[in-house]
C-alpha cells in the first residue's frame, strides 16, 4: 500500500508532465514550386532556415500533395504558385499557397502562424529591397540626397510570468492539482467501504471509540498522505520539469489544506452511498471526470458556453487550480488569492460536515 499511495502520483506526473505538451517545435512540411524562380527559392531557403520546419517532401502534383495529407506525412504544404517571382519583381501581390493538416486544431494553428511569420518576414524584407532600390533611381535623378525619413511604428511585446510561452509550465501545475484530488478521493473512498467488505467496520463500530474519533481515524491518515504527495510531486516538478515557483510554500500548502476537506469529504460521501469498492471506484470517476473538464485544466473556462461558465463556479477544483498556477507561475499572494481560499473553505466545511453526518447516520 505504501509503494500504491506514492510511486502512481509520480509516474503519473511524469508521464503527464511528457504526454500533455502543446508545443510545436519541428513541423513535417512539404515544398511544392511551381514557378521555380530564385524568388521561390529564397522563400525556401527562408523556411529551411527557419528551426521550426523540416522539409521532408517536394511532391510535383495534386496526387502527391493529397497523399501527403491523408496519410499524415507532413503536417503543412506550402505551394509557390507560378508567376510568384514575375509579382514580386513587379512589386505586386505575390500569391503562397499553404495548405495545413486541421486533424488538430491547436497544432494547425500554431503551424499556420509560423509560416505567417516566415512569409511575412520574407515580403517585409523584399520590400525593403524594393524601397531601398527606388530610393538609390530617386537619388541619381534628383542629383542629390532624398529625404527618406518615413514614420515608423514598432511593436515590442513582453510575455509576463511564462517568458517563453511552454506548455508545461501552464499544464504541470494543473498535474500536481489533478492527482492530488484524485489520490485522495479514491484513498478515502476506498479504504472506508473495504472496512466495511471484510467486516471490519461492524468491530470498530462495537469498540469504545465515538463516531467523530472513527472519522477521524479514517480520513487524517489520507489527509496527510495527501500532503505528502504534494511536497513529492511538487518537488518531482521542479527538479524533472524546472517548472518556476516564484511564490510562497505556505500559501500553497494552506490551500492544500483547504481542498483536502473536500476531497475527504466527497470520499466519505461516497463511502456512504456505495456498498464494493468497485461501486466506490465508480462513483470516484463519477464524480472526478466532470471535475476535471470544468475546472480549466485542458479547456479554457472563458471558451465555455455562459452556462456552463457559471457552473463551473460549483466545482471546488477550479480554485484550488487557479491558486496553484498563482503561486507557481505568478508568485501571487494572499491578497489576490483569498477569494479562492474562501471559497475552498466554504465547500470544504460545507461537504465535509454534510459527508460527516451521514457517515455518523450510517454507523447509527
Amino acid at each position: 500500500m505504501r509503494v500504491v499511495l506514492f510511486v502512481p502520483p509520480l509516474l503519473q506526473l511524469i508521464i503527464f508532465g511528457y504526454a500533455v505538451n502543446l508545443d510545436v517545435e519541428h513541423s513535417r512540411i512539404a515544398w511544392m514550386d511551381q514557378d521555380r524562380t530564385p524568388e521561390s527559392r529564397e522563400l525556401l531557403a527562408a523556411f529551411a532556415a527557419s528551426d521550426r520546419f523540416r522539409v521532408v517532401a517536394t511532391p510535383g502534383s495534386e496526387e502527391e500533395v493529397q497523399e501527403l495529407l491523408d496519410g499524415s506525412g507532413v503536417q503543412m504544404v506550402v505551394r509557390v504558385l507560378p508567376g510568384f517571382g514575375r509579382d514580386v519583381q513587379r512589386g505586386e501581390t505575390a500569391s503562397v499557397q499553404v495548405l495545413v493538416d486541421g486533424t488538430n486544431s491547436n497544432t494547425a494553428s500554431i503551424v499556420a502562424g509560423y509560416a505567417g511569420q516566415v512569409i511575412a518576414s520574407f515580403g517585409n524584407r523584399v520590400m525593403h529591397e524594393q524601397q531601398d532600390a527606388r530610393l538609390v533611381g530617386q537619388t541619381a535623378v534628383a542629383g542629390g540626397p532624398v529625404n527618406t525619413d518615413l514614420p515608423v511604428l514598432q511593436a515590442r511585446t513582453r510575455v509576463w510570468f511564462n517568458p517563453d510561452l511552454l506548455s508545461r509550465n501552464y499544464f504541470v501545475p494543473g498535474v500536481v492539482v489533478n492527482i492530488i484530488s484524485l489520490v485522495t478521493l479514491m484513498l478515502t473512498a476506498l479504504a472506508i467501504v473495504r472496512e466495511r467488505e471484510i467486516g471490519t467496520m461492524e468491530q470498530l463500530m462495537v469498540t469504545p471509540i465515538r463516531p467523530i474519533e472513527l472519522i477521524l481515524g479514517k480520513t487524517l491518515p489520507f489527509a496527510i498522505v495527501g500532503l505528502l504527495d504534494l511536497v513529492l510531486i511538487t518537488a518531482a516538478a521542479l527538479l524533472v520539469f524546472q517548472i518556476p515557483f516564484r511564490g510562497n510554500p505556505l500559501i500553497l500548502l494552506l490551500a492544500s489544506v483547504l481542498f483536502l476537506l473536500t476531497t475527504l469529504g466527497v470520499g466519505l460521501f461516497i463511502s456512504t452511498i456505495s456498498q464494493t469498492q468497485q461501486q466506490a471506484m465508480m462513483a470516484s470517476f463519477f464524480f472526478f471526470m466532470p471535475t476535471f473538464m470544468l475546472n480549466g485544466f485542458a479547456f479554457p473556462i472563458r471558451n465555455m458556453p455562459v452556462p456552463v461558465q457559471y457552473l463551473t463556479y460549483l466545482n471546488p477544483v477550479r480554485y484550488f487550480l487557479e491558486i496553484t498556477r498563482g503561486v507557481f507561475l505568478k508568485g501571487t499572494g494572499l491578497e489576490a488569492l483569498w477569494p479562492q481560499m474562501l471559497a475552498l473553505l466554504v465547500f470544504g466545511v460545507t461537504i465535509l460536515t454534510v459527508s460527516a453526518l451521514r457517515f455518523h447516520k450510517r454507523l447509527d
